[in-house]
């Protein structure tokens, strides 16, 4: 069970097969009055220029040399290998913090986050708010990819089960801190539901969907407000989750056999969930769009990272009746999905101890905006470890 060290080196046949599919992209005919229009989903012009960066310019090698920085394993839990980034700044212990990631992005996500967390005072913070990080490929996921699913156990539940066992069997870690956005932050409260022993606390960026679901005989007006912009939102914005929650298997064949379709999948959530003005790299670069968009292409994990949009429709592992007691800090960026909720609302499902709304920022926050986010983390579990 003791971790290896793993190194990211794609086979350079990957790499020459990615190039010819890149330069034989078959181009859809748009319907849009505009080809710059991402109304309709991902701007076509936008799209053509992405893939000609990808093909000419955007280099893997140097991708895989940045990543490769930090420091890989793999470790047996369960019969399945798990990939993390496990980082450890010099010095005396310190908390260590789950860093978990959601779809469509990937361990990628805290790149940025990941120094500042580890070492503070490289980045003018107080070395006492150091962390040990931990940042796994989700199971279905990257480096990770699908797993052995052997039982009848919930996927989330079995995810978060394998987490745990990660922290506390392999890594010896009897007490730690979890934070996570999007599927991480519904991870992130399986973990603290599950193993309120074990979790010193969990810091989050979104309610997690299951919240969507609660009576809306017992709401208030302000909760009414924001259940029903939701639900708007979703309707505008959400076809991407019924067909992964429905049809899987259909949307899996072609992105993972064609890297234009893979980057206008997931590059449309980028867009949409940015607090860019419609200019997507305002907040994020072609180089890290493609880095993220690499991640899924290499390991072919595009399949089953979407499966697990099906099996919680399925099955879903939180209800609006679960209850986080652990603390709880939530760092709530104004552009996300659905905007801020009542923090009322929060308190139905979670035991919220820190409540921040941020000045600006959307969905992938720790990748927007590291610095804002890396704060929050920071200054949350820095009141908690004073009494753990």
């Amino acid at each position: 069970m003791k971790p290896e060290p793993f190194r990211i080196n794609v086979d350079q046949v990957v790499l020459d097969d990615l190039q010819r599919r890149l330069r034989r992209t078959r181009w859809a005919r748009t319907l849009a009055p505009h080809d710059d229009a991402w109304d309709f989903g991902t701007s076509a012009a936008y799209l053509r220029e992405l893939v000609q960066y990808w093909l000419t310019d955007f280099d893997w090698r140097a991708a895989e040399t940045s990543l490769n920085q930090f420091a890989h394993f793999k470790a047996d839990v369960g019969g399945d290998r798990i990939h993390f980034i496990h980082e450890q700044p010099q010095g005396p212990t310190r908390c260590p913090l789950l860093l978990l990631h959601g779809w469509p992005d990937s361990f990628y996500r805290y790149y940025k986050a990941i120094p500042k967390l580890v070492a503070p005072a490289n980045s003018g913070g107080n070395a006492a708010d150091a962390f040990d990080v931990i940042v796994p490929s989700l199971p279905g996921f990257g480096f990770t990819g699908a797993l052995q699913r052997t039982s009848q156990e919930q996927p989330n539940r079995q995810t978060a089960r394998l987490l745990w066992r990660l922290m506390v069997e392999v890594l010896g870690y009897q007490r730690f801190a979890v934070a996570g956005g999007d599927g991480g932050s519904e991870l992130a409260q399986i973990l603290a539901i599950d193993h309120p022993e074990s979790v010193i606390g969990i810091h989050l960026t979104d309610l997690g969907w299951h919240v969507a679901n609660v009576d809306p005989s017992t709401v208030s007006k302000a909760e009414q407000k924001y259940l029903q912009a939701g639900k708007k939102h979703f309707m505008a914005d959400g076809a991407y989750a019924m067909v992964q929650s429905t049809k899987p298997h259909s949307l899996a064949p072609e992105l993972t056999d064609s890297p234009a379709g893979l980057a206008a999948w997931i590059v449309d959530r980028f867009h949409s969930w940015s607090d860019s003005a419609g200019q997507i790299e305002r907040s994020f670069s072609k180089d890290e769009l493609l880095t993220n968009i690499m991640i899924y292409w290499v390991t072919q994990t595009i399949g089953s990272s979407i499966h697990t949009y099906y099996a919680d429709s399925m099955s879903p592992s939180l209800t609006p009746e679960d209850h986080v007691d652990v603390p709880v800090g939530l760092a709530l960026f104004p552009r996300d999905m659905g905007g801020v909720p009542p923090r009322a609302f929060a308190e139905r499902t979670l035991n919220v101890q820190r409540w921040t709304e941020m000045p600006r920022g959307s969905h992938f926050a720790a990748l927007e905006e590291p610095d804002l986010y890396v704060q929050d983390v920071r200054a949350f579990f820095r009141e908690l470890t004073k009494t753990h």
